[in-house]
C-alpha cells in the first residue's frame, strides 16, 4: 500500500548538519529553501510541497512536538508527512494522525464514497478496522445516521478515531465484531471495513513509510491478503439489516477470491472499480 495521497516516500537519514551558531548567539530559522534542500537530499520527490506544509505545522497553534528542525529531521528520518505534521485529508475532511497510526489512503476515499452512494436512508453505520476513523468521520459528516460506531484493535488507532470520529458516534477497541455492542445484531445498514489486505509475503516489499511506521495489524491480510475480509464476511450478515449493505477494499488481483467469500456469506455481491484512485471494493448486500 503506497500513501497516494502524499508524496513519495524518502530514504532513512539525517538532515545534513547546520553550522554551529556563535556562542551566545540564537541559531537562525531554517529558511523554505534550507527545508527544500533537506527533504530533497532524503529522497522526497515533492519536497516544496512538503517544505510549506512542514512551515506551516511549524507556526500553527498547538504544533506537533518540536519547533520546523524537529519535523524536518522526523521527515528525513522516513515518516510519514502526514503523522509529522499530524493531519491527513480525506474526503476533503481534515483527519487528525498520531505516530504510529495507519495513515488514511487516496483510494480508499472512493470505498467511502460508495458507501455514501450506497447506504440506505438513515442507516446504523459501522467502520470496522477504523484505524485513524477516516471512513467513519466522512459518513458523520455526509450522511443523516441512526447510530455511527467504529473499531479497531489497535489501541493507538481508536484513542485517534475518537479525535475524528465526532459525537454521539463512538469508537470501540476489540476485535472486528466482538467490539460493537450486541444489540446492533442486524440492525446496521451501512458496514465499512478496510480491512489489511497485504500478503504476508509481500509486507518486505512495502516502502519504509508503511513497513516501518505503521502497525503491522492494518497492513497484514494473511497468506494471501484475505485473512481478515474472510473473517468479516462470514459475519456479516448476522449484522446488517435487510437490505444492509457491506463494502470492503481489496486489491484487483485478490477480486475473484474476495467475491466467493461474500457469496459464502449470503451476501448479493458486485465489484465496484475506479481507475482514477486505482482502487476497487467489493460491495455485497444482506437478502431482504
Amino acid at each position: 500500500m503506497s500513501v497516494a495521497s502524499s508524496p513519495q516516500h524518502p530514504s532513512s537519514g539525517e538532515p545534513s548538519p547546520a553550522a554551529s551558531p556563535a556562542p551566545g548567539s540564537r541559531p537562525a530559522p531554517l529558511s523554505e529553501s534550507a527545508v527544500v534542500a533537506a527533504l530533497r537530499a532524503a529522497g522526497c520527490v515533492f519536497a516544496e510541497d512538503e517544505a510549506r506544509l512542514l512551515m506551516a505545522a511549524a507556526a500553527s497553534p498547538g504544533p506537533p512536538d518540536g519547533g520546523l528542525e524537529a519535523l524536518v529531521a522526523r521527515r528525513v528520518a522516513g515518516l510519514p508527512l502526514e503523522q509529522v505534521v499530524g493531519w491527513a485529508e480525506f474526503c476533503g475532511l481534515r483527519i487528525a494522525l498520531e505516530p504510529g497510526v495507519f495513515v488514511p489512503r487516496r483510494r480508499t476515499e472512493f470505498l467511502a464514497t460508495r458507501a455514501l452512494e450506497l447506504a440506505p436512508p438513515r442507516p446504523v453505520a459501522v467502520d470496522l478496522c477504523c484505524g485513524s476513523g477516516a471512513v467513519a468521520a466522512v459518513l458523520a459528516a455526509r450522511l443523516d445516521l441512526a447510530e455511527l460506531h467504529a473499531a479497531d484493535v489497535d489501541p493507538a488507532a481508536v484513542r485517534c478515531a475518537r479525535r475524528n470520529v465526532p459525537p454521539p458516534g463512538a469508537v470501540h477497541e476489540g476485535d472486528l465484531f466482538a467490539a460493537l455492542p450486541a444489540r446492533l445484531r442486524g440492525t446496521v445498514g451501512v458496514l465499512c471495513a478496510n480491512v489489511p489486505y497485504v500478503p504476508s509475503g509481500d509486507i518486505a516489499l512495502l516502502p519504509q513509510e508503511a513497513r516501518v511506521h505503521e502497525p503491522l495489524v492494518a497492513l497484514d491480510g494473511g497468506g494471501d491478503g484475505l485473512r481478515v475480509l474472510r473473517r468479516v464476511t462470514a459475519g456479516a450478515a448476522g449484522w446488517l439489516a435487510p437490505g444492509g449493505v457491506l463494502l470492503i477494499e481489496t486489491g484487483e488481483h485478490q477480486v475473484a477470491a474476495a467475491v466467493e467469500a461474500f457469496a459464502r456469506g449470503g451476501l448479493d455481491t458486485r465489484v465496484e472499480e475506479c481507475a482514477e484512485l486505482g482502487a476497487t471494493v467489493v460491495a455485497g448486500v444482506r437478502a431482504r
